[in-house]
């Protein structure tokens, strides 16, 4: 069975079911260093844009991986990093749409967007979900913490410029954290600043997994709720899981540790994404604790496999 080294997944996403990642990063290549990450503090900050991995070779695992498997309600731009640094992802993009017809995803956190060639290569993708957790450049450096550089207003006039030419689904995210800015002012602030981007859906989200700071905590869905009808249109709380599971006889060690790796994830998440019995996973990660591979973090009462 071929290894991937951009490739990973289909896994299974709240939002969008089985998806297949597309790592174009090297791990934790960020312009953002937020406080809720779940893979960690990022150790340099860039907004330097590069073919991080030639062009050929993730084109050259997708095609094999559309005869091997294409089995996927989305291909999604993600991974380690933020994904716009990646300085040939619309040709990318134009690639995937010469050889399917799944639709192609991108996870941005939407700094690069005062950028016009960004702006130009997301308009390619079907759909683009972008991050708007602030109101102010306070906020922006105490959540985001953006390299140095980066100015808030810049990244929402790029987005309002960008949302006047996308055809595609814009779908904007917004991540709530207890007692930083999940408060009737900012968040009624950030819905201003929302209606004026004009997404399509607005996304809630909150801590559900480890994150880089003991500070960033979840927000309870009650309050999530009554926050929802201050945007327009309203705000959808995140699901458990959506879509079904990837049916997948051919689990091996190797492919659970690539997920873990890139993200922390309980026995259930991987139990899922495998179509596997819990008992099945539970061998393989166990054999990675003794191995102290993996280590268990406990987060809002769930356990975490996370890569040690």
């Amino acid at each position: 069975m071929k290894k991937y080294k951009h490739l990973f997944g289909p896994l299974m996403s709240r939002r969008f079911g089985r998806s297949l990642g597309i790592d174009l990063c090297p791990m934790k290549t960020c312009s953002y260093d937020c406080i809720f990450c779940q893979l960690g503090k990022t150790p340099q900050k860039t907004t330097k844009r590069e073919e991080f991995f030639p062009l050929k070779d993730i084109c050259n695992e997708i095609a094999h991986w559309l005869k091997t498997d294409g089995n996927a309600e989305y291909i999604t731009l993600a991974g380690s990093g933020e994904p716009t640094l990646y300085s040939r992802f619309g040709e990318l993009t134009d690639f995937i749409h010469s050889k399917t017809d799944i639709p192609v995803l991108l996870l941005s956190n939407g700094s690069l967007f005062w950028q016009k060639e960004v702006r130009e290569a997301a308009s390619k993708i079907d759909v683009v979900k972008l991050s708007m957790s602030v109101w102010n450049q306070d906020l922006f450096d105490r959540i985001n913490r953006p390299v140095s550089g980066l100015i808030f207003e810049d990244m929402v006039n790029g987005e309002i410029e960008f949302r006047k030419k996308y055809k595609g689904k814009l779908i904007l995210e917004v991540f709530l954290l207890e007692g930083i800015n999940a408060t009737q002012s900012d968040v009624r602030k950030i819905a201003q600043f929302a209606k004026q981007i004009k997404p399509d859906t607005i996304h809630f989200n909150t801590v559900t997994r480890p994150a880089a700071e003991g500070f960033a905590h979840s927000v309870a869905k009650k309050e999530m709720e009554q926050f929802s009808e201050m945007f327009t249109p309203h705000a959808e709380i995140p699901p458990e899981v959506s879509g079904t599971p990837l049916l997948n006889k051919d689990i091996d060690e190797e492919k659970i540790m690539d997920l873990i790796r890139r993200r922390p994830v309980t026995l259930k998440q991987l139990a899922d994404t495998f179509g596997a019995h819990p008992n099945e996973i539970a061998k393989i990660t166990g054999k990675f604790l003794r191995d102290g591979k993996i280590a268990i973090k406990n987060e809002h009462g769930e356990n975490y496999f996370k890569y040690q």
